[in-house]
């Protein structure tokens, strides 16, 4: 096995330097000097910003300067924007994206695959027909309008800015959901908070990822309800909750897993979203942030993590099936 993710490694090294390069020459299209220093700079300000900035050196220097870096793991390249370091900012940053793609990955996976299960075990039956049909229109949303819709009905009318019904606020973030200690020596105080800052987006992007992942989970799980297992152990008297979380569940894991590995990539891309108009400081917004502010060593770095976790994530799904089919053989 470690011979393989070895191999895999070493194969994706091309495709994750080719991304490298793709950034780093987009981010070059327009001269980011006159973006902090103005048209009205003379032309020794102009040069001395290019040489603080590191622009001045050929890109092929830059490019390898760069990928040497991220070898090292030395991310203490300095923010032109915020005057930080960069380790500093992903730092802070990590948590907050933490709170809202971890929940959403688990909750999204667990609901729709019992929903997937349901629908194939009564497909035709009305219970699959409405649930098919609401998926179906839950696709049919943009995901900016769920926010707005969310924000307006779960903020400003039940919310904490409405009526109070539900602990949701629409903007802001509790920093202490960032620390573990927080979590330990006062959970409840904790869990309340991550409910009221990080509630309705979680709620949000679990919705909008549901209706495609229980589409797919009703696909596979009726293709396996054909299987003769599933004929032999009815004959046995297995109960319909035993077939469908014992049997099924477990010959379907593999494209679950899939479904599972690949959501993570998209759900981090869907946080960016979230935490622009939730105002919850994470990755996406820090990301946005720095665009905006044209702070290239910050865009580099966080595109070379996102670039890195989707690479990850494909090698670690392909490990995972020989884990939980040992019939997978990994070559």
């Amino acid at each position: 096995m470690w011979a393989y993710i070895v191999r895999r490694v070493l194969y994706n090294i091309p495709v994750y330097l080719g991304i490298l390069l793709f950034v780093m020459l987009a981010l070059r299209v327009n001269d980011p000097v006159y973006a902090y220093l103005g048209k009205s700079a003379d032309e020794q300000q102009i040069q001395q910003k290019r040489v603080n900035m590191g622009l001045d050196r050929p890109f092929y220097v830059q490019y390898f300067s760069f990928v040497g870096k991220l070898v090292t793991l030395d991310f203490t390249a300095r923010s032109w924007e915020q005057e930080r370091e960069v380790s500093e900012i992903i730092t802070n940053a990590v948590p907050a994206t933490t709170m809202i793609t971890v929940p959403s990955l688990f909750l999204t996976a667990a609901l729709s695959i019992t929903i997937g299960l349901v629908c194939s075990f009564y497909r035709g039956q009305k219970i699959d027909q409405t649930l098919m049909l609401v998926a179906v229109l839950g696709m049919s949303i943009s995901f900016l309008v769920y926010i707005i819709i969310g924000q307006y009905l779960g903020g400003y009318i039940l919310g904490s800015n409405g009526k109070g019904l539900l602990p949701f606020e629409v903007e802001g973030y509790d920093t202490r959901l960032s620390s573990l200690n927080f979590w330990f020596n006062s959970p409840v105080t904790a869990v309340s908070s991550w409910l009221k800052y990080c509630g309705l987006p979680v709620l949000i992007s679990v919705i909008v990822a549901m209706g495609y992942d229980t589409r797919f989970y009703r696909a596979v799980m009726v293709e396996e309800t054909g299987r003769d297992y599933i004929v032999t152990a009815k004959a046995k008297g297995a109960t319909n909750r035993k077939i469908m979380f014992v049997h099924m569940l477990k010959n379907a894991m593999i494209p679950i897993i899939t479904r599972v590995m690949i959501s993570l990539p998209f759900l981090i891309v869907g946080s960016i979203l979230l935490e622009v108009y939730f105002g919850i400081p994470g990755m996406g917004r820090a990301l946005i942030t720095a665009i905006n502010a044209k702070d290239f060593p910050v865009v580099e770095y966080m595109s070379a993590l996102f670039a890195a976790v989707v690479i990850g994530t494909v090698i670690l799904t392909d490990v995972l099936y020989a884990v939980v089919d040992p019939r997978v053989r990994l070559s």
